[in-house]
């Protein structure tokens, strides 16, 4: 293994014969100035004579044969408020009688322990004294939530141990009451169709900027916000939120600065899924962050491209107009009472990660990105998705990677089992033109040259076999399958209708009564309340029959769906 790849905390996972590295780099927040240029720029990276690609992860130090990350041994010395609570309540010498079951790791289930160790186990602990109560922190938790604040520029944060999914339904609830009107886009992720349900909010859906040869929709533009405004001011309605998906899973970012100013204009709150931009503000060559752009909600996934534990989020508030004592309602109301001390102080160890270097938070990180983005183009009948699919949008995360492979003659699908099979190559998301990567801080040089090596496989065996197609793939599913939907109940009433079960041939043109979606992404082809059409249903017939997963739907077969009984 190569030295540079060292694991960020001390040990590699070997996951089906493919190490995963972790990056040993400590970031800091740093104030930086980053014009439109900037972020729609396409530097050229420069050239190594062979080819490669840098390793981009910093340089550790070696004790007794094991490579220790010199974060690791910083934080030592200094360690973050919430993560020194939990090392210090963990060190008692104490006769514990409470909760969980294995009490600290005493019965911890051999099974497990096999796999991870014992460790996560005696720092799993309850809501003891000395470590504060999520929802009324006064000790280290309060302090982890305002050192963190500081970091993204926010006037409050709080720590999430639901998910971004949690803290889309906290900013929902808090800001539209049953009735409300709430603008967003048909292609938002299906925790903001759950936040309708729970708060009783009635959508106004902005269908997103559609491109056709990627089958992927962009984010909204200020255009298309203002016209929503305007469309409720003619029918004597005002929408009591505006919520944006901005990066979307692609890494399309809206102009946030523009639309925020036109909802504040109204007095209404802007609401952004930044899950996939946790890292955004922290370089030059990123985009700035939705609370630098004038949101008053943003709820980032702090583990995506951020370090913290899977299922750990950060909600961040600036500005006034949304009430915070509502947000602290709607997420006791939402959280767990028996939140995970390991995911909470994770959230705090990824703040202080971010908070070490001034400068050098992700510079190799995008350098590496730009340099194999660079070298793919070159490859034959490879497609990057670039800003000029989408013109009318600021940026694409420069770390986010998309490649099409329609001119191959291969589905996104085909592609993704080929670079399994010749690299061990998992991308992040898989789609019917393309798949996607996500390139972060743990991503190792050595896991980029296998990407690039087997696209270069890749093309080289379809161009020998002679499969090359210059025309569309699979044309014929092509299209946004819920471009033309209307809605006959909002979520929140089909969610409790009456329902019923019907074959798939008899449910067109009945009203939905189930949330279906493909996942990855996430985001829901059929929704509660909408008429069924026939195009939603070929859409879905298709991305099955290619291997997606499809999460809501009852019948996993997709021979019978629930509707609604009017």
């Amino acid at each position: 293994m190569d030295s540079a790849c060292s694991p960020a905390l001390g040990f590699a996972i070997n996951h089906l014969g493919f190490i995963q590295c972790r990056s040993s780099r400590t970031l800091r927040r740093t104030s930086v100035s980053v014009s439109q240029s900037q972020e729609q720029s396409n530097l050229e990276p420069p050239k190594k004579p062979d080819g490669r690609i840098e390793n981009f992860n910093s340089k550790s130090v070696t004790i007794d044969k094991t490579v220790i990350p010199k974060s690791q041994i910083i934080q030592r010395v200094s360690l973050p408020p919430l993560v020194s609570a939990l090392k210090a309540s963990t060190k008692q010498n104490v006769a514990s009688f409470h909760f969980p079951g294995h009490n600290r790791g005493q019965a911890a289930p051999p099974s497990l322990t096999q796999l991870i160790g014992a460790a996560p186990f005696f720092h799993d602990l309850p809501e003891l004294p000395e470590l504060d109560n999520l929802f009324s922190p006064e000790g280290p938790i309060l302090e982890a939530q305002k050192l963190a604040a500081k970091l993204f520029g926010s006037s409050e944060t709080w720590f999430l141990v639901g998910g971004t999914t949690c803290g889309i339904q906290a900013a929902v609830m808090a800001t539209c009451s049953p009735g409300d009107y709430i603008i967003l886009p048909r292609n938002s992720h299906i925790s903001a169709i759950s936040a309708m349900v729970l708060s009783g909010a009635v959508p106004k859906y902005i269908i997103p900027e559609y491109d056709y040869a990627w089958d992927i929709m962009g984010g909204v533009t200020p255009l298309q916000v203002e016209t929503a405004l305007k469309e409720l001011e003619l029918e004597g309605q005002k929408a009591a939120a505006v919520f944006v998906t901005s990066p979307t899973y692609h890494g399309i970012c809206s102009k946030l600065g523009e639309i925020s100013k036109l909802c504040h204009s109204r007095g209404i709150p802007l609401i952004v899924d930044e899950a996939h931009g946790a890292h955004f503000g922290f370089h030059p060559k990123l985009p700035y962050s939705a609370i630098q752009q004038g949101a008053d909600l943003a709820v980032q996934s702090t583990h995506k491209v951020l370090c913290s534990l899977t299922q750990s989020s950060m909600l961040h508030l600036s500005g006034s107009i949304v009430d915070r004592e509502k947000i602290c309602r709607c997420l006791q109301t939402l959280q767990s009472s028996s939140p995970s001390y390991l995911l909470l102080a994770s959230l705090d160890a990824a703040r202080a990660q971010l908070s070490e270097n001034p400068e050098a938070v992700f510079d190799k990180c995008v350098d590496a990105a730009l340099r194999v983005k660079h070298l793919i183009r070159k490859i034959p009948h490879i497609t990057v998705l670039e800003l000029r699919n989408f013109p009318n949008f600021p940026a694409i995360d420069p770390l986010r990677l998309t490649i099409g492979f329609w001119h191959l003659g291969l589905s996104g699908y085909k592609a993704d089992e080929i670079l399994f099979k010749d690299q061990g190559v998992i991308p992040e998301l898989v789609g019917t033109q393309s798949i996607t990567c996500a390139i972060n801080l743990g991503t190792c040089g050595d896991h980029l040259q296998r990407l690039v090596t087997g696209i270069k496989n890749l093309s080289a065996k379809a161009i020998s076999s002679k499969i090359l197609n210059t025309e569309r793939w699979a044309e014929d599913i092509n299209q946004a399958p819920f471009a033309y939907m209307t809605m006959a109940m909002s979520p929140r009433e089909a969610f409790f209708a009456k329902k019923k079960r019907v074959s798939i041939g008899e449910s067109l043109g009945e009203i939905c009564g189930e949330l279906i979606c493909p996942y990855p992404p996430g985001i829901p082809v059929m929704i509660p309340g909408e008429i069924i059409t026939e195009r939603a249903l070929n859409y879905l017939l298709q991305v099955r029959h290619n291997g997606d997963v499809i999460s809501g739907a009852s019948d996993p077969l997709l021979s019978s769906l629930v509707v609604c009984s009017i």
